[in-house]
């Protein structure tokens, strides 16, 4: 197996597949102890070659590997790219680029919502996975043979999926598909978090705008705090605290205190001192400022079935055109289509507009019906009726 451990046998290594069209990446990491993923094993392989690139190893610059994901003459291939892109986004403050991701180019290739790496790999690359290794502890020393082996396999495999599947995209013209996809992973946006926007990831039980402002001040503050210290945010106040301090306001070390999970040492603490300060904040935001509940589209009457017939249409489409429903209309495009004809939603605008968006709202208005033909769904061109 081929580790490398110092940066001169790295700096040869890419130097060689800075020659190659493209690398396919994998990452293994830790983050159960850290805010920021512990990067632990790089596994890259060219055309003929693979290694794992060692970056805990005493000495070792991973400056050569970090030029090579940023040669635009080099594409680098992933799997479900989006964490392994954020370890270098973070490391570099660079997206890697050019990009291709396998498990968004199975979805616009017809393999199902959030295609699996095994399956990819048993489907393509007619191999089963060993993952015997798959909940190792990638930060001890030395890594053994075998979960050396279980590593490069994942990048090893990942060269022939990647070329069946580019081949299977030239071949359907949907190349530009893909690129349209992908653009949100190549967004160095994407993996810069806004501390102010946190809040909206939680399950909220209330709709009040103080409680939310309260809870994105408390949100926001707990965020960076992790980041500085480079903790996991549950580590220094879990959710299910943050949400009872936002339902309750307190603003003295006793109201703290009593905050289920947190306690007098804590409330009277530093950590303490700086969540009150953040719900004074909270409850000084002015009114207007607060957020408010997102309105829901109002059901009109009736649109019950219309939604349900788009959802057979999404998914005849689907079949239709071997592209993953999910990567064409998810379930609020459907509830927006049958709400509004402008509906400002993927379903309504290019490559999805064409295999979808326009008979659906066709279907909506009376311009298609659905008919069975034998035991498959076909769309019938209806004729608007006119007045005698």
């Amino acid at each position: 197996m081929s580790l490398i451990t110092t940066t001169q046998a790295l700096a040869a290594f890419c130097q060689r597949q800075a020659e190659t069209a493209f690398v396919t990446v994998d990452t293994e990491f830790l983050r159960e102890k850290t805010y920021w993923p512990q990067l632990c094993l790089v596994q890259v392989a060219g055309p003929g070659e693979a290694v794992a690139i060692d970056p805990l190893a005493e000495g070792l610059d991973l400056a050569p590997l970090f030029e090579l994901m940023a040669n635009p003459g080099v594409l680098k291939v992933f799997h479900a790219a989006r964490q392994d892109v954020e370890i270098f986004h973070h490391l570099t403050g660079r997206v890697p680029a050019p990009l291709f991701d396998t498990q968004v180019a199975a979805m616009v290739c017809g393999f199902g919502d959030s295609v699996s790496y095994e399956t990819l790999v048993s489907k393509l690359a007619g191999v089963r996975l060993d993952k015997s290794s798959r909940f190792t502890d990638w930060s001890l020393r030395p890594l053994t043979e075998r979960q050396l082996a279980y590593a490069l396999s994942d990048v090893v495999h990942l060269r022939p999926i990647y070329e069946k599947l580019h081949r299977r995209l030239v071949k359907s013209g949907r190349t530009e598909w893909l690129d349209r996809e992908l653009a949100v992973l190549t967004d160095p946006a994407t993996y810069n978090v806004d501390p102010t926007t946190i809040w909206r990831r939680f399950k909220l039980r209330s709709a009040k705008p103080r409680f939310r402002a309260i809870l994105r001040e408390l949100a926001a503050w707990r965020e960076r705090e992790a980041q500085s210290r480079d903790l996991p945010r549950g580590r220094l106040v879990r959710d299910e605290a943050l949400l009872e301090i936002a339902a309750h306001a307190p603003t003295t070390v006793e109201d703290l205190a009593r905050v289920r999970g947190l306690g007098r040492s804590f409330a009277e603490g530093r950590l303490g001192g700086d969540l009150l300060a953040a719900v004074v904040r909270g409850l000084a935001v002015p009114d207007s400022d607060c957020p408010k509940e997102e309105t829901a589209l109002d059901a009109a009457p009736g649109s019950g079935p219309v939604i349900d017939l788009l959802r057979v249409l999404l998914k005849m489409k689907s079949e239709d055109h071997h592209v993953a429903a999910k990567l064409i209309a998810s379930a609020s495009d459907l509830e927006a289509i049958a709400a509004d004809d402008q509906a400002d939603v993927p379903a309504l605008s290019g490559w999805r507009q064409e295999v979808f968006g326009n008979d659906a709202l066709a279907l909506k208005h009376g311009g298609l019906a659905l008919a069975i033909s034998g035991n498959r769904l076909k769309l019938v061109p209806l004729t608007p009726a006119t007045d005698g």
